[in-house]
């Protein structure tokens, strides 16, 4: 039987992206963000289909099946359903949804076959939403078999379901339906707090540790009833979010002492207390909804995806239960993941094609979009004018690269094929020496702009990690949260405690509480990525060189990008970053750059240098 190709989308709602399956292997996957350079892009992956088609140097003829993530006519019962449920409310939600559903949503068929410029004829499959998100958590995973743990806002109707893996075939036998949602209940809180909804969610989940979970109590007893099965009840008398423009209304303002903080506005206490509160909530459900899936499967893997599986500290939580021997998380647990599903969910449970593990994940280590060669970077470089050394052996690189970081210079690394998913994990990164005190706030501040709450993910060997963190077991993909080990935490002066009870959370974030302080929560928590050579290549060897300077394999890992852009995708991209930033050196496959070496080096210098030319 002819092994197929299938290209897999998602999009229209909310982060689109393209997948490729030739013969069964993940030949290649990314967002359409990474390439229109617009956070979140929902339009039809246009540019993504491009590169996984190219990658596989095929043509739209030559593929055997399209499917696209979610059934648009069970999204669409469930909005008009709602809509009527609470009219007369929601009319003008109702009349802004309506446009783009009328005229492209409900006709994806068309709008696909269009976009595929005609040459594509075969018929379209349409697979369920939370079906996908099972298909990209148990297909790729190492598992024979495993119980299947989805949660997100919303798909269709489903909110979370719980399934089993077998061989080649997924199971579903459990789902939860909308309104009653975590997903969503998280995004409440998310918007409350006042970061932006499905793009947010990660801000709140670092902010947690800075509060005390006061309002669990409350949010238990009005909010949300929560079952042993992990099943829940929203009281939507507090919720606006089924047919509203915002996630939460007065009766929800009242039960937590104010309206919503203003985005951008200082963040105070009931903020990080709220984080807190939710997080505790959220982990005590997805705890509960695991129990119940090892209880109906019998199982002791278990592989989780949807954005909820994006909450890294539950699943920290989760590997050190015990309730299951190994955990998978979908590196691209959102809807992005969604193509990848599909494509997968068609190959396997539709065609039935058999499915062989092999000891490890078949992501790739998530490095499945475009790469640059050294002679289109060199050229790249030349019309931009821009100074570079071009390194001919991989060791004297690592060892300037390892030096540097050492010396505690920020640098911008792009090598190999770019991730998919939302974490950068060595292709497309920013790196720094995780053991100097000042460099989260170098970072945070003057490279990527964001918030100084939010701490660094270390990268770290992956045979090295047990010396630095309690981890259950790896963490390729940088998706659970860790305690750093207690040898390597800081005993607080007197002042330092004083900083840490003032109310003003700047004067907590600086206070050093390890000896690898920029990647140690104020919790004692890290974000961990452990690096193998299988995975990873040249970033592994990288750590390598850093240990065999500095006797520490430990280093900061953060993505390649400034706030509010997508992670980079090309030279450029990494161009651009690195001149509109105060980087310290771009490394472009084998080609190095210094801030110091360019022709401008002041800040506003370098902005109109980057605006007056083209390095496309």
């Amino acid at each position: 039987m002819k092994r197929p190709i299938i290209l897999g989308l998602s999009g229209y709602y909310h982060d689109s992206a393209a997948c490729l399956i030739c013969g069964g292997e993940i030949t290649a996957a990314a967002q359409e963000e990474r390439f229109t350079r617009i956070k979140h892009d929902h339009h039809f992956p246009a540019r993504a289909v491009e590169y996984v088609l190219a990658e596989a140097k095929i043509t739209p003829a030559e593929i055997d099946h399209v499917v696209f993530y979610e059934k648009p006519f069970r999204k669409f019962d469930r909005l008009l359903e709602t809509y009527l449920g609470y009219a007369p409310a929601g009319l003008r939600s109702f009349m802004l949804a309506m446009p783009s559903w009328l005229r492209t949503k409900l006709h994806l068929r068309r709008e696909i076959h269009r976009a595929l410029g005609g040459r594509y004829s075969r018929e379209l499959v349409f697979t369920g939403h939370h079906e996908a998100h099972a298909a990209s958590a148990f297909y790729p995973s190492p598992f024979a078999e495993a119980a299947i743990l989805t949660v997100d806002g919303v798909g269709e109707w489903e909110t979370a379901t719980i399934a089993h893996g077998r061989d080649h075939e997924i199971k579903v036998l459990k789902t939860l339906r909308f309104p009653h949602s975590l997903g969503l209940l998280y995004s409440a809180f998310t918007f409350f707090c006042g970061f932006k909804v499905n793009a947010g969610e990660y801000k709140l989940m670092g902010l947690a540790p800075y509060g005390e979970p006061r309002f669990s109590a409350l949010i238990l007893k009005h909010l949300v009833d929560v079952k042993e099965d992990g099943s829940l009840a929203l009281d939507m008398s507090y919720f606006s979010y089924p047919v509203g423009l915002q996630m939460t209304g007065k009766k929800f303002a009242a039960l937590f002492g104010g309206p919503p903080r203003a985005p951008e506005s200082a963040i105070t206490q009931r903020e990080m207390d709220l984080a807190a509160s939710i997080q505790q909530v959220t982990e005590t459900i997805v705890l509960r909804m695991a129990t119940t899936a090892q209880r109906l499967t019998g199982s002791r893997n278990l592989c989780l995806a949807g954005g909820v599986a994006l909450n890294c500290v539950a699943n920290g939580q989760l590997a050190r239960s015990g309730l299951f021997s190994k955990v998978f998380v979908q590196p691209a647990a959102g809807d992005a993941g969604g193509a990848l599903g599909a494509a997968l969910f068609v190959h396997h449970q539709l065609l039935a094609h058999a499915r062989v593990p092999a000891g490890q994940d078949s992501m790739r280590g998530a490095g499945l979009g475009p790469s640059f060669r050294n002679e289109e970077i060199a050229a790249l470089l030349d019309r931009g004018g821009l100074r570079y050394e071009k390194f001919q052996e991989e060791a004297g690189l690592l060892q300037v690269v390892a030096a540097a970081v050492a010396a505690g210079q920020v640098v911008g690394w792009f090598q190999g094929r770019m991730e998919f998913g939302p974490r950068a994990l060595g292709a497309r990164s920013i790196l720094g020496d995780a053991r100097n005190p000042q460099m989260q706030a170098k970072i945070n501040m003057s490279i990527k702009f964001r918030e100084s709450f939010r701490p660094f993910a270390p990268a770290v060997l992956a045979e090295d990690a047990a010396d630095f963190f309690d981890l259950e077991q790896e963490s390729p993909y940088m998706l659970q949260v860790a305690q750093v080990r207690p040898h390597l935490r800081r005993l607080l002066n007197p002042a330092e405690q004083t900083r840490m009870g003032d109310p003003d959370l700047r004067q907590r974030i600086n206070v050093p509480r390890s000896t690898l302080p920029a990647i140690t929560h104020v919790d004692f928590s890290a974000r961990v990525q452990t690096v193998d050579a299988a995975r990873h290549g040249r970033f592994y060897r990288l750590l390598q060189e850093f240990k065999r300077q500095t006797h520490c394999s430990v280093m900061i890992n953060t993505s390649f990008n400034v706030r509010g852009e997508p992670i980079v995708c090309t030279p450029a991209d990494a161009c651009r970053g690195f001149l509109a930033t105060e980087m310290d050196l771009l490394v472009l496959e084998n080609c190095l750059l210094r801030k110091s070496e360019q022709r401008v080096t002041a800040a506003k210098e370098r902005q109109d240098y980057v605006a007056s030319f083209k390095l496309d």
